[in-house]
């Protein structure tokens, strides 16, 4: 199949979107001598307006998750860009009709990681310590895991979080390990946590390269760099989102891995505005029941 000499790459314009985007961009091209791949920055309203409200987010076609890529996705529709990256977290449970993800590249280290004061670690963090995140499922598994603790909010990029742990009046903060390491400030004092203990977000650590469903010649490009175990991995975490209905204000975590027998699954969810959620686990030793997997999952994590 012939390859498109030039093809546009739609991609947010934070640091770090324009870090992996970049990443994927110089993979693409060595594996296509010839193809070059102009980058191209889309402002979504995540970017513009900040997150929105859970009142906000139910009104949403896509949940909270759309703010982050509604305009990316519309891009690729209107046929201004050939394929979009995203952090796979970002995206909505379901694309935008007409819309596939074409590849989903080996998965930078999904976990989570405690960033403390100089001298505090995770395994000291006490009742009475102030621990900042912006995250519904990080502040929930935090207060499980360390009973005790405050968290406070936080928002901001990576840098601006590293310097608020300088400046303000909180003891630690939670980041993910796979923007760190993408931003190359891995070597920032950091302890990554147990996934198994502190669950990550689904598809977290992982880009999604997504694209429109008849561009066949595009899909043919960008899939290249499709990772196999990724994509198994990501896709029942993604079922699990959608079975659980997250992201309208409804914690989710999910991380999937590859075990002899198949694909374990270990999994969280809380109901909106809930103090506490209920951990799942189970292997899917069958790829077709994956959606059928992930809503026995989801529903047991929901009952009450």
């Amino acid at each position: 199949m012939a390859v498109q000499k030039v093809l546009k790459m739609g991609t947010r314009g934070s640091a770090l979107a324009l870090a992996q985007s970049g990443q994927t961009a110089r993979a693409l091209e060595a594996l296509h001598p010839g193809l070059k791949i102009e980058s191209v920055v889309v402002m979504t309203s995540g970017d513009l307006f900040g997150a929105p409200s859970v009142e906000e987010a139910k009104k949403l076609a896509q949940g909270a998750k759309g703010f982050w890529v509604k305009e990316i996705e519309q891009a690729l529709l209107d046929k201004t860009i050939d394929f979009a990256v995203h952090s796979a977290k970002d995206l909505p449970a379901a694309l935008a009709p007409g819309l596939a993800v074409a590849a989903y590249p080996e998965r930078e280290d999904p976990r989570d990681a405690f960033f403390g004061k100089p001298g505090l670690t995770w395994a000291a963090l006490g009742a009475g310590a102030r621990v900042a995140t912006s995250s519904l499922r990080r502040s929930l598994l935090v207060r499980e895991l360390k009973p005790g603790v405050e968290v406070v909010a936080l928002r901001g990029n990576v840098d601006t979080r590293l310097r608020k742990l300088e400046e303000e009046e909180f003891d630690a903060m939670i980041l993910a390990v796979a923007g760190l390491k993408r931003l190359g400030r891995e070597s920032v004092p950091h302890e990554p946590l147990d996934p198994a203990r502190m669950l990550p977000a689904p598809a977290q650590g992982a880009l999604a390269l997504e694209v429109r469903a008849d561009r066949v010649d595009v899909a043919h490009v960008v899939g290249a760099i499709d990772h196999g175990p990724t994509r198994a991995c990501v896709e029942l975490e993604r079922a699990f989102l959608a079975a659980a209905g997250g992201g309208c204000g409804s914690p989710v975590a999910a991380h999937a891995r590859l075990q002899d027998l198949g694909l374990q699954l270990d999994a969280f969810f809380a109901r909106e505005g809930a103090d506490a959620g209920r951990r799942v686990s189970g292997v899917c030793s069958d790829p077709a029941r994956r959606e059928a997997f992930a809503a026995e999952l989801a529903a047991q994590a929901a009952a009450r």
